[in-house]
């Protein structure tokens, strides 16, 4: 427990990057490390960017994650993954949902959604599950819990029991949606299987 983990969670804003961080945060709490957390979500009611990172261990002096240290990125969206692959260690995992949400460069024309976002992730991550988290939430009977599906594979690669996860959703979701969260993140720990 001596070594500090690094995790970052990228996405925009409404998609649950926060709530995710904070299921996350409370899960190695539970499992006894210190943690600290940083979020940025300036623009996150417009549709902007939204980045959290959380570092948990031993003991943990600072929030931010130094440039090729995160053992695992989770993003809910293509673009925001690459936007953070320069904090990604080498050969690290990373869990991106297909998701495509066109930001507003894009749509009113200033830039364009590039065609092959697949290649350049694949590129970019050679640790990649690459997953259709949307259709993953619906299954779950939540189309809102992209985030959850996300997470659930990114557990995949963090070292914390699965019951230690559905206590940690227990504690941050309210209690009617509990049951349809850990379905949509179990559902997505399949996928990263």
């Amino acid at each position: 427990m001596s070594e500090t983990s690094s995790v970052i969670l990228a996405g925009v804003g409404g998609q649950g990057i926060l709530l995710a961080s904070n299921i996350l945060s409370r899960a190695a709490l539970l499992a006894g490390h210190d943690v600290k957390t940083n979020e940025v979500h300036g623009m996150a009611q417009r549709g902007g960017s939204v980045v959290a990172e959380i570092r948990y261990g031993e003991k943990v002096h600072s929030p931010l994650i130094e440039p090729f240290a995160a053992c695992a990125l989770g993003s809910l969206e293509q673009i925001e993954a690459l936007r953070y692959a320069h904090v990604l260690a080498p050969g690290a995992l990373a869990v991106v949902s297909r998701m495509r949400l066109v930001p507003t460069t894009v749509s009113s024309g200033a830039a364009k959604y590039p065609d092959d976002i697949g290649e350049r992730l694949a590129r970019a991550f050679p640790n990649l599950r690459h997953i259709d988290a949307a259709a993953a939430a619906e299954k779950a009977g939540n189309p809102r819990a992209n985030n959850l599906v996300v997470l659930g594979a990114l557990s995949m690669g963090l070292d914390f029991p699965e019951a230690l996860w559905e206590k940690a959703i227990a504690e941050c979701v309210k209690a009617k949606f509990v049951d349809m969260n850990v379905v949509a993140f179990s559902l997505g720990r399949r996928l990263a299987s």
